[in-house]
């Protein structure tokens, strides 16, 4: 069995670098995140690390900035062991419920099963509990879907079984690309398109409801590409940052004719709606 690395950033000070740095460890080969209260735990198969990847981040050598970085190895049984005991059933709407397969059948309406292994989407953090109350308040059926930085799928799995005909869930983590093809294949949706890659292709298609659960750096640079990519009238739901940041994004998305019109508020967190008119 593969042994992984746990690696955790200490971010001093927290605002605005721990946001800034989850965007660039994003760009090496970690599997999995977790946003704790003073910075960032990152997870790595043991092999696969070497000091010099960290050389990519700038920000170690920004004055402005100080970091501190612990490790632990972790053994693959015993973090798969401890998911599993901590991740339990949730419940979105009355009709709506997540769990893994190994839970019994809840007999719901929605009933996903999300097995995420070593990513990011099960329901239980704010923004993606946020985001799939959207989706259930939308008329989904028969409309074409991008689930930017899908994770574990989830939000495309909740879109197909609310009758979405078509779906392409971009994400470029690997881990996240074969958690998904597991999930996918578990809840038999055929109807989703998945795509290893960071960016939309506008060339390909438009679409009536973009999901973006993201961070606040990468959602402000590709606002534009969104706005590109939405039919008339399509909706574009945002999450991933923290309700002092809602000013930030409500004027960029104004900038590019997406125009505020609903928002959740789940602890610090935020989820906003926009349409594109």
């Amino acid at each position: 069995m593969d042994t992984y690395l746990g690696l955790h950033f200490r971010v001093v000070p927290k605002e605005p670098w721990t946001e800034i740095l989850f965007a660039q460890l994003q760009n090496l080969p970690f599997e999995s995140f977790e946003i704790t209260k003073n910075g960032i735990n990152a997870y790595i198969k043991e092999l696969e690390f070497r000091e010099s990847l960290l050389n990519k981040i700038d920000l170690f050598s920004n004055d402005a900035i100080k970091i501190e970085l612990k490790s632990r190895k972790i053994p693959f049984e015993n973090w798969n062991l401890k998911w599993e005991k901590n991740f339990k059933p949730i419940e979105i709407d009355s009709n709506c419920l997540i769990r893994a397969d190994f839970h019994e059948k809840f007999g719901k309406k929605y009933e996903l099963v999300i097995n995420p292994r070593m990513s990011f989407g099960t329901g239980h953090h704010e923004t993606t509990f946020m985001m799939m109350k959207f989706a259930l308040k939308i008329n989904l059926k028969d409309k074409s879907i991008l689930d930017m930085g899908c994770g574990t799928s989830i939000l495309s799995i909740l879109a197909s079984k609310l009758g979405a005909e078509k779906i392409d869930a971009i994400d470029k983590n690997p881990s996240s690309i074969e958690s998904s093809k597991e999930n996918i294949q578990i809840n038999k949706c055929d109807n989703i398109n998945l795509i290893f890659d960071d960016k939309i292709d506008q060339k390909k298609t438009l679409y009536d409801v973009i999901f973006a659960n993201i961070n606040l750096n990468v959602l402000i640079q590709q606002i534009p590409d969104y706005s590109n990519s939405l039919n008339l009238n399509g909706d574009l739901i945002l999450s991933g940052f923290y309700v002092k940041d809602i000013l930030k994004i409500k004027n960029k998305c104004k900038r590019f004719g997406l125009y505020l019109t609903d928002q959740k508020q789940k602890n610090d967190w935020c989820s906003l709606r926009f349409n594109y008119a």
